[in-house]
C-alpha cells in the first residue's frame, strides 16, 4: 500500500511517501508570484491622479500559476493508494478542487484535507507518518478487486 502525504502552501509542497519504517520526501517549489499593491500616485489631493491596481489580471495569472504548480505534483502522486493533504492556507483546498475537477481517479484516493501551520521538514514527515499510523487499520481494510 502506497500512502502519500502532501504538505503545501503557495511557496512549496513537500510530498512524503510513507513506507514501513521510513519516509521519502520530495520538495516541489511553485512559481506563484507574491501580490503587492503599489497603487496610488502618492498625492493626497482629493480627486488627484491614482494608479489603477489590476486585481483581475493578477488573479487570473495566479490561477494559471496554481495550475502549473499542481501539474508538477500530480505525476509524483498518481500511483498512490491513499493521499492526505495538509497546509496552512487555501493551497490544499485549491489542490483538492483541481484533483476533483480534472483527476477523478485521484479524487477517490484523497482521504483528508487538513489545516496545519508551517512546519520544518522533519515535523512534516512526523505529522504525515503519525496520520497514517493512526489510520492504518482503516486503510488496510480496503480490498482491491
Amino acid at each position: 500500500m502506497k500512502n502519500v502525504g502532501i504538505w503545501m502552501d503557495k511557496e512549496k509542497a513537500y510530498i512524503i511517501n510513507v513506507k514501513e519504517n521510513n519516509e521519502e520526501m520530495t520538495t516541489i517549489f511553485s512559481e506563484i508570484e507574491d501580490y503587492r499593491i503599489h497603487g496610488g500616485s502618492g498625492t493626497r489631493m482629493k480627486g488627484g491622479p491614482q494608479d489603477v491596481v489590476q486585481d483581475s489580471k493578477f488573479l487570473e495569472r495566479e490561477k494559471h500559476q496554481f495550475k502549473s504548480y499542481f501539474k508538477k505534483i500530480i505525476p509524483l502522486i498518481k500511483n498512490s493508494d491513499t493521499i492526505v493533504i495538509y497546509g496552512p492556507a487555501e493551497a490544499g483546498e485549491k489542490f483538492k478542487k483541481e484533483i476533483d475537477e480534472n483527476y477523478r481517479d485521484l479524487s477517490k484516493k484523497v482521504k483528508a484535507v487538513l489545516k496545519s501551520d508551517s512546519l520544518t521538514e522533519n515535523q512534516t514527515k512526523a505529522l504525515i507518518r503519525d496520520y497514517f499510523k493512526k489510520n492504518k487499520a482503516k486503510y488496510n481494510t480496503i480490498k482491491e478487486f
